[in-house]
């Protein structure tokens, strides 16, 4: 099977340990991924702001740079989630542009439905000595869907105790540009996500997306908080 990491960008310029972490996976799997060097934003910063025009030349990057993998596998169901639910939306005046997008959705994953659905794997023989709790991110629940793939993973961790969070189906307030534009609300929002972490007395807080754990570590730093923040990844790959 020939596979892609798409990085995605925050990934790529905050987080590559992330990105390392999946390949990793995957090799522990026997299988190689890919990283293609010419691969850009998914233009969801764009599509968001209402730049949908300006989106147009990524969406199309991001086409000719995955169209001939098997498999394109991201760490964030929220640029996963551009890619399948915003392309198809996008792309519908420009016919040959729509065809290849759309084919291109069904081979798209996020790493859990990756590993899951596709590898059939639920241990990975990952050891993590740590109590924990998650975090499943807005794009990853509602729009992808994801349900409880990563704690599946999560709970064949050796040594991972998984507290529950409440309150986890809330949104922690950063929603891309929601916490720019909106920055009371998404602050009040944080303080209750960050209260329900720190009532879990976990050691790490855990997620799908490090654009989300970006925000709630911030507020966790802010409030001289222990629990860090770690991609789910970087645990199934330890």
């Amino acid at each position: 099977m020939k596979i892609a990491l798409f990085v995605t960008c925050i990934n790529d310029m905050m987080f590559p340990r992330t990105g390392v972490a999946v390949v990793r996976i995957l090799e522990r799997l026997g299988h190689r991924a890919d990283f293609p060097q010419q691969q850009t934003c998914c233009g969801q910063l764009h599509a968001n702001t209402g730049y949908q025009d300006e989106a147009m030349p990524v969406i199309r990057q991001f086409v000719r740079t995955f169209q001939g993998y098997d498999a394109v596998v991201a760490p964030s169901g929220s640029c996963v989630a551009m890619v399948r639910t915003l392309y198809p939306q996008l792309v519908g005046k420009d016919p040959d542009l729509a065809a290849a997008a759309a084919e291109l959705t069904l081979r798209t994953y996020e790493l859990s439905e990756f590993l899951i659905d596709v590898l059939g794997v639920t241990d990975l023989g990952a050891s993590f000595p740590h109590r924990a709790t998650y975090h499943p991110t807005c794009h990853g629940m509602r729009a992808l869907r994801l349900g409880e793939r990563p704690l599946e993973l999560l709970r064949h961790v050796d040594g991972l105790e998984l507290i529950p969070l409440e309150g986890a189906e809330e949104c922690c307030g950063f929603g891309g540009t929601f916490s720019v534009k909106n920055p009371a609300v998404s602050g009040a929002m944080l303080d209750d996500k960050c209260a329900a972490v720190l009532h879990t007395g976990a050691d790490y807080i855990l997620a799908a997306d490090n654009s989300c754990l970006t925000h709630i570590g911030g507020g966790l730093h802010r409030r001289q908080a222990a629990p860090r923040p770690l991609h789910y990844a970087e645990v199934l790959a330890s």
